[in-house]
């Protein structure tokens, strides 16, 4: 969730069970993805991070981090997990083929949300009931796995816990490749939250904005609760 996060660099620091060093790619440097660096290469992953103004406008969080700057192209090359988390308006301007040179059955990682009247204007597809993520999809030419989307930043740094903590903060992950989304929630559990698997990408609506998951701090039976009450009717509030 990237509006109105707070924004701290503090790094918080969890003593997960490590899934081993992977190289992971970031495409997007704003609230999510520069937290997401930030923590990935504490917990000694090998991160390459691009965004849209180019690698020389990423000197500060390469210094902070030790992560390596690179163009959105160069991103995904060699990668087991690739995080795409730009704004929705921004995918269909990706490089072609950018995932071409990706580990194979890399995992991809959709944060996005669609914010029609502030953001990303209107896509038609969206507003007639497809699923962000499905449109992610098409855009991309690769399945995706949704995570992160309703998580405030902040929380990436802050609210990682030690697997079996009472109380631990649990994302929603939805995805059709049981494989990826396995990847994906065991790099959530390093991170120090636990997941719930909220279906496929037909059923990614259950966590997009609006939904009483969205924004959600709870544990693994709040989300699941969330996810269960959702309407896939599309409030006005998140209507072009």
């Amino acid at each position: 969730m990237n509006r109105r996060d707070p924004f701290h660099v503090t790094h918080a620091r969890t003593h997960q069970r490590k899934v081993g060093s992977m190289k992971i790619g970031i495409i997007g440097a704003g609230n999510i993805g520069g937290n997401l660096t930030r923590r990935l290469t504490a917990l000694g992953h090998d991160v390459s991070v691009a965004n849209s103004r180019g690698p020389q406008t990423l000197t500060a969080l390469v210094e902070e981090t030790g992560a390596t700057a690179v163009t959105a192209a160069e991103a995904a090359k060699g990668a087991r997990i690739v995080v795409v988390t730009v704004p929705l308006k921004a995918v269909p301007a990706l490089p072609p083929g950018f995932l071409d040179g990706a580990a194979e059955g890399v995992a991809v990682i959709d944060t996005g949300n669609y914010y029609p009247r502030e953001r990303d204007g209107r896509i038609a597809a969206i507003e007639d009931g497809l699923p962000e993520s499905r449109w992610t999809e098409e855009q991309i030419g690769h399945p995706v796995i949704k995570a992160f989307n309703g998580t405030y930043a902040q929380d990436i740094l802050s609210n990682g816990r030690p697997s079996g903590s009472a109380g631990r903060q649990a994302l929603p992950v939805a995805g059709d490749d049981a494989a990826a989304k396995r990847t994906v929630r065991d790099l959530i559990d390093e991170l120090g939250f636990d997941t719930v698997d909220a279906g496929g990408i037909d059923e990614s609506w259950r966590q997009q904005p609006g939904t009483p998951v969205y924004g959600d701090r709870g544990d693994v039976a709040a989300i699941e609760k969330a996810l269960a009450s959702a309407s896939a009717e599309r409030t006005a509030d998140w209507r072009a």
